[in-house]
């Protein structure tokens, strides 16, 4: 069983080509929460070089996070002298993370690693914003709702918030006692994820079975995350996902994420109203329960935001 992997170009063909690329873009939606997208428009060689600075990023990293608590925790309890159990490990992430927006202070090195990471960022940013569109028209829904209603009606220079999570996850030796990352569903709307084409490690889980997101060369991961199951009054489900530590390899993971501005009201879309019954809430008041519940069951967040 693999991962829908969907020609993106067809989108802009003829109108049963396009017919054919929003059917496959909506049964990945409805049916996986999980899909992958190539001939998606950014520059080949923009995503090599994008590979290349992050890499390169790393190496100034790896002795820091040779250092980090999971580290410390695993060593300790290979070691097996101090009485430590591997129930110590279960809140860790194997992961050295470091995350860009627009707003905060970026690596300096290597030099062109800014430079890079904008001109990426920005056309990842306009994918994401097609992909909503395609959502758009899937769900019935005028061109631009989801993006719209990522915006804080008040303040229209209060816009959607889009940040990129570069994250490292180095060889493991001892995979059994530690994850990668843990289980979870996204907080956020669109995440693109640009995850290493040798080393696997990222699963999903869909009817009870954990399965792999095959690397595919130059291909974007898109996952839809809570807030679009929100709009989307369930019919597009945020999905469990999780990233193994392995013994082999050094895994790369770029994620991008496409979220409400914390002043945006998030309600299921009027159109698509009916049984599910999701409550309305202000996305920043989803965050603060989330930060708290994000490795938890996604349902008691709803209800406990719903509280606020």
């Amino acid at each position: 069983m693999a991962i829908p992997v969907i020609d993106f170009s067809k989108l802009d063909g003829d109108s049963k080509t396009k017919a054919e690329a929003l059917a496959e873009i909506a049964n990945g939606c409805e049916e996986w929460g999980f899909f992958q997208l190539v001939n998606h428009g950014i520059p080949l060689e923009l995503l090599e070089q994008v590979k290349k600075v992050c890499s390169e990023s790393y190496k100034e990293r790896e002795q820091d996070f040779k250092r980090s608590e999971p580290v410390r925790l695993l060593n300790r309890l290979i070691d097996g002298n101090d009485g430590l159990s591997a129930e110590n490990l279960k809140k860790c992430d194997w992961e050295d993370v470091f995350i860009l927006h627009d707003d905060n202070e970026w690596p300096s090195s290597p030099l062109n690693f800014k430079e890079t990471m904008k001109e990426y960022r920005t056309e990842l940013k306009k994918l994401a914003e097609k992909v909503m569109e395609a959502m758009d028209t899937n769900l019935g829904l005028q061109k631009g709702y989801i993006k719209k209603s990522f915006s804080n009606d008040d303040d229209d220079n209060d816009e959607p918030f889009f940040g990129t999570k570069v994250s490292h996850y180095p060889p493991c030796p001892r995979p059994d006692l530690v994850t990668g990352l843990r289980a979870h569903t996204d907080a956020g709307g669109v995440i693109l994820l640009y995850q290493d084409d040798e080393v696997g490690g990222l699963q999903i889980l869909k009817n009870g079975r954990w399965i792999d997101v095959q690397p595919v060369k130059d291909a974007i991961v898109i996952n839809t995350g809570d807030q679009i199951e929100v709009i989307s009054n369930g019919r597009y489900k945020s999905v469990w996902h999780r990233v193994l530590a392995m013994k082999d390899g050094n895994r790369r993971s770029i994620a991008s994420f496409y979220n409400p501005s914390y002043k945006a009201t998030i309600a299921p879309a009027p159109e698509l109203s009916g049984a599910e019954g999701y409550p309305a809430f202000v996305f920043g008041n989803y965050m603060s329960v989330y930060a708290k519940q994000k490795f938890m069951p996604k349902e008691p967040r709803f209800q406990a935001v719903k509280a606020l």
